[in-house]
């Protein structure tokens, strides 16, 4: 893991970013951020690295590394950090010319050089690269003539940082260490910053490997594992269920014990290799059947697991326990289907 407890900020550069597409311009700063007070640092350092705290990596593909800009960049800062302005012009200038898409937002871009960065156990210096581009209103009560006024401004919301990358200066042989947040969830906004920009892709590690597995669940009940195939909702409910218990309870991941535990019906199990085997066929990737299991990718991805059960626009029932006590029938009378819940006590 990493801890920017001891960080310190020692460079800023600003510039902002126009949408390209849209014929905004890109600003470039003449100079660093200077003579900033200590107050205002320990602010910027709660903006800049409290949003990481996924052990998620990423490192600079190592087969594009000729062509990229930002790692070229970099590099060269990490050699001699007396470039470190003339490198934050060309870093500034490459994220401009990609951004041209209509729904990228325009921004701030910073670039951050920090000392005193612990990464495992080394201590190393590191380079962040950040873009603001959400502004909120703040609401400003002050005084004047011992009476009170109110007035507002637009900023920066310290707690909501929209985009930011920090490269260890680590591991270069091997593209450096990096990890990233990115608060948009659009898909070609992602692949702007992240692929397109950076040029970074996700390292074979704990917390992709998890992710990687629990998307292949989800997929698997929402496309195998499903109505068309005669399996009853609860049942769906049940697998993912069951699918993110056992992430949760287990440190080390073993596919054998996942479909002894999980799956469990021998035709189940066939089909969900199938799936597996589609998958990593189309998306043109490999999927771990062992691996340490990553808590922070359980907790990122356990909120798209549904536990609800959808009766008409009357009832919502949360599963979260044993499949067993829940029972389905149908009522001639009435003509409708039910449910039958089954428990000890009424809380």
């Amino acid at each position: 893991m990493y801890d920017f407890s001891e960080a310190e900020i020692i460079s800023i550069v600003v510039h902002n970013i126009g949408n390209k597409h849209e014929g905004e311009n890109l600003v470039l700063s003449q100079d660093f951020l200077r003579n900033i007070d200590e107050s205002i640092l320990n602010i910027l350092h709660t903006y800049f690295l409290s949003p990481f705290k996924k052990d998620a990596f990423y490192n600079f593909d190592t087969e594009r590394l000729e062509e990229n800009t930002v790692y070229a960049c970099v590099d060269n800062i990490f050699l001699n950090s007396e470039c470190f302005y003339q490198e934050s012009v060309k870093i500034a200038r490459q994220l401009y010319e990609f951004s041209n898409h209509p729904n990228i937002k325009s921004g701030e871009f910073y670039l951050v050089y920090f000392k005193s960065c612990r990464f495992f156990d080394e201590i190393c210096d590191a380079i962040g690269i950040f873009k603001s581009e959400n502004k909120d209103t703040y609401i400003k009560i002050y005084m004047n003539d011992k009476k009170y006024q109110v007035d507002y401004e637009s900023g920066i919301n310290i707690h909501k940082l929209d985009k930011g990358c920090i490269i260890f200066n680590t591991q270069q042989e091997n593209g450096y260490r990096a990890t990233i947040v990115d608060k948009v969830n659009s898909k070609n906004n992602a692949v702007y910053w992240q692929e397109d920009f950076l040029g970074v892709k996700p390292l074979d590690d704990s917390y992709f490997n998890t992710k990687k597995y629990l998307d292949l669940c989800k997929g698997f009940v929402d496309n195998v594992y499903n109505k068309e195939n005669e399996v009853e909702i609860a049942d769906q409910i049940d697998m993912l269920n069951r699918s993110i218990d056992f992430f949760k309870d287990t440190k080390k991941f073993s596919e054998d014990k996942f479909k002894e535990r999980v799956i469990i019906d021998p035709n189940v199990i066939t089909a969900f290799e199938d799936y597996k085997e589609i998958v990593k066929e189309e998306n043109e990737i490999e999927i771990n059947d062992n691996f340490k299991i990553s808590d922070f990718a359980v907790n990122d991805q356990k909120r798209y697991f549904r536990h609800v059960l959808k009766l008409d626009k009357n009832f919502h029932v949360y599963i979260h326990g044993e499949r067993r006590l829940l029972e389905k029938g149908y009522d001639t009378a009435k003509e409708m289907n039910y449910y039958k819940l089954f428990y000890k006590e009424e809380n």
